[in-house]
């Protein structure tokens, strides 16, 4: 009966546990600072003198429950001001997003780096633009993590690729995140486009994590020493020489 009292007692408290833990790991995202590094620039140009310096970006505690609309960057989020959300302008558009994971220290399947690729375009033979890049944690609010420099696109081409390379240091729990990109007219600060993971797989559920909790696994090897096992065979020999000798005086004639 005793037995039976704690199984009950674990199917309940199991479940305590798990909301218990959840709701830690919500809490300490909530009060952790966003902290990341970012490389950024056009393809053509990786690797080269024209490469910017990569930035180190700092915002607010990641935003976990709330409204999930395609808005434009929301107050207190922002790193420079921009203006307000209007619908996409049809002379622009995202031809193509990717996006490459990396860094996985612990091998548990969450990475704490984003290769960010995309392709804007215009009916405009020339236009100047720049562009806000958000993460939803497990399909909540957008969060700004990233602002491109302005750069130049040049019609339908394919040679203004631009890419963000992020490295996310500190302030994202271990989750499933989404994508969203906008577009901004440098002229203006209108925006312009987006693309976001209803338009594109590359940019949902992307397995991630900062590098604060990819830290590889600690390996511990158990050695056992032994102190010598002469006792335990010394008794044995005994035994089987007294046996022996028993055995002996059995089979001796009286």
């Amino acid at each position: 009966m005793t037995y039976l009292k704690r199984t009950i007692n674990m199917v309940f408290a199991l479940p305590l546990v798990l909301l218990l833990t959840t709701s830690h790991t919500a809490l300490a995202a909530e009060e952790e600072a966003r902290i990341s590094t970012t490389s950024q620039g056009l393809v053509s140009q990786r690797g080269t003198a024209a490469t910017p310096e990569p930035s180190r970006d700092e915002y607010g505690a990641l935003e976990l429950s709330g409204d999930r609309n395609k808005a434009a960057r929301t107050g207190g989020q922002q790193k420079t001001s921009a203006g307000d959300a209007s619908s996409p302008n049809t002379d622009f558009w995202f031809y193509r997003a990717d996006v490459e994971l990396f860094t996985d220290r612990d091998r548990d399947g969450y990475y704490a780096g984003i290769d960010l690729l995309f392709d804007a375009d215009t009916y405009f033979d020339v236009a100047e633009v720049y562009a806000v890049i958000y993460l939803s944690y497990e399909y909540g609010p957008w969060n700004e993590y990233a602002e491109t420099d302005n750069f130049t696109i040049f019609g339908a081409s394919g040679d203004d690729e631009y890419i963000v390379e992020t490295d996310l240091v500190a302030g994202y729990p271990t989750g499933n995140y989404d994508i969203l990109i906008e577009l901004y007219d440098a002229y203006d600060n209108s925006f312009v486009a987006d693309i976001g993971p209803e338009d594109t797989s590359e940019l949902s559920i992307l397995p991630l994590e900062d590098s604060n909790r990819d830290a590889p696994a600690v390996v511990t090897t158990q050695v056992v020493v032994s102190s010598g096992g002469g006792g335990s065979l010394s008794w044995f020999l005994m035994l089987g020489l007294a046996g022996a000798l028993i055995r002996r005086g059995w089979a001796s004639p009286a």
